[in-house]
Formats: structure tokens, C-alpha cells, sequence
């Protein structure tokens, strides 16, 4: 039985919003290198969650600019293994949040699948689906949200402060509401996000097992692709990460035609074949 009623108001319950920084922009090529959560109850904040994560190779300099941590910060940080426990009861029984919601799922499901967590039941929300919905910005990307809302922005792309603008910027759009209950949140964002839809490893597919193990293994696949200059042909690839995302999941990929990086979309895969 579900702890939300979709019919009470949102602010009825723990709100925590969240953010992931991370090694690169794929799941399974990338790691998750800093955690950042804040719990909100009743108009004020109850509860903060920050650690910084060692991951298992070191991190390029492109990804270090993006977020500013390095590989000496991370030097003697805990691994994921030994935080996520902490992680996964600290958002226990609150409504969730975080901007760009899939990909942080992308990156945190898949570590409570390692670690024989079961997925949290919460309500899971994304401040930019909602944002788009209900604020007029010129954009929505939560840089400029938090700019244009004059909101506390803290610094950019670090966990904690961008899960703190997060929260804001949902504040901010809960106000538009004309009715301020979880099942109208739920229609305004109009997408289902899930723990469930973002695993990699468990009650899994054939095709997305099959992947899985190639990227694990640094392996070469071919596949039989619906679209491109090849299509309906094998054509060799070594995938690199896999995202999960509520618009069609998608392997990333290194196309041995051409040595491009590339995205294919899983319901366009007809076939997978070992090389």
C-alpha cells in the first residue's frame, strides 16, 4: 500500500530533492563522484546529505571543468558502496526531486541494484518537466532558473547546491498551481518516472543483458539497427553506457563504420550479435 495519497497536497510530506555530479554523461562508463540531497518538512529544512565519491578510474580533465572536482579531492573519499545505505534511508518516505530527474536516476538506480537495495516506493518529480509547465524563463535549464527567480544558487554544478536550487525552483512552481495536491503535480509533469524503469541489471531484458555484459567486458557487439546509412545490415559497435529515459532508451556507443560515437535507440535494435 502506498504511504502517498495522490489526493492530499504535496507539502502534507517530506520533500527531498537531490543531485548527482558525475564522471561522465553516460551510466555504466561513468560513476557517480559527488551525492547532495536536502530534506524539507513544513516550511523549513530538516535534513542534509553531502559526500563526495571516490570512483574507480580517474576523471578527465573535460569532466573535471564541468563541475570543478578532482581527482585529488576525490583521492580518499568513500566509494558509492559504502554511502549509498545512508542515502537510500535518508530519502525513505519523502516526495522526491531532482532537475533533469532521469539522469540522476539513471546514475542511482543501478547502485541499489549492487547493493541489494530494494527500490524506494516515493513519488518522484523533476523540477525541470514542472518548470517547463508552469514558469516563463528563457530557458530551463536550472542555472538560468535560478537567475531569473531570484533564487539562491550557490555553486553551480556541486551536488548539495544545485539539489538546494532544485528545491527552490520547485517551490516556485508549486505556487502555480490552482490546486496544490500530488495527483495535480503528477499531471502537470505529465511523464512517470520510476526507480523501477531505470535498472540495468535486474528483471532486465535479453537485449539490455546483452549489453550490459558488453560494456562490463569491453566488448564489441554487432547489431541488425533500423535506422542510418546500414540499416537492416550488421554493423559493429562497442558500447560505452546505457541511458534509460522515459522519451526511449538508448545504448552509447562507439560505431566501428566510422569510429563515431553515437546513440541507438533500443526499440530500433533488431538483432545483437557476438563478435
Amino acid at each position: 500500500m502506498s504511504l502517498f495519497n495522490e489526493l492530499s497536497l504535496w507539502s502534507d510530506y517530506p520533500i527531498v530533492a537531490f543531485d548527482t555530479e558525475t564522471s561522465g554523461p553516460y551510466p555504466l562508463e561513468s560513476e557517480i563522484v559527488e551525492l547532495g540531497a536536502v530534506k524539507w518538512f513544513k516550511g523549513e529544512i530538516i535534513g542534509q546529505f553531502q559526500t563526495l565519491l571516490k570512483p574507480s578510474k580517474p576523471m578527465t580533465q573535460d569532466n573535471i571543468n564541468i563541475h570543478g572536482i578532482t581527482n585529488e579531492m576525490v583521492a580518499d573519499a568513500p566509494f558509492m558502496k559504502d554511502q549509498i545505505v545512508a542515502f537510500h534511508e535518508f530519502i525513505k518516505d519523502s516526495l522526491l526531486i531532482a532537475h533533469h530527474a532521469p539522469f540522476d536516476l539513471g546514475f542511482i538506480a543501478p547502485e541499489f541494484e549492487k547493493a541489494g537495495l530494494p527500490f524506494p516506493t516515493n513519488v518522484h518529480l523533476c523540477s525541470s518537466l514542472i518548470s517547463r509547465a508552469l514558469l516563463h524563463t528563457t530557458n530551463h535549464k536550472l542555472q538560468t532558473l535560478v537567475k531569473e527567480l531570484n533564487l539562491v544558487g550557490g555553486d553551480a554544478h556541486r551536488a548539495y547546491d544545485d539539489a538546494y536550487a532544485c528545491l527552490q525552483v520547485f517551490m516556485k512552481a508549486a505556487e502555480k498551481l490552482d490546486v496544490p495536491s500530488l495527483e495535480k503535480l503528477k499531471a502537470v509533469q505529465a511523464k512517470k518516472l520510476e526507480w523501477a524503469n531505470y535498472t540495468l541489471f535486474s528483471k532486465q531484458t535479453e537485449q539490455i543483458k546483452s549489453l550490459v555484459d558488453a560494456i562490463q567486458k569491453q566488448k564489441t557487439i554487432q547489431i541488425v539497427y533500423e535506422g542510418g546509412q546500414s540499416k537492416n545490415k550488421l554493423r559493429p559497435i562497442t558500447p560505452k553506457g546505457i541511458v534509460r529515459n522515459p522519451d526511449g532508451d538508448y545504448v552509447h556507443a562507439e560505431c566501428g563504420l566510422d569510429n563515431q560515437r553515437k546513440r541507438f535507440y533500443l526499440s530500433k535494435i533488431i538483432d545483437i550479435e557476438l563478435v
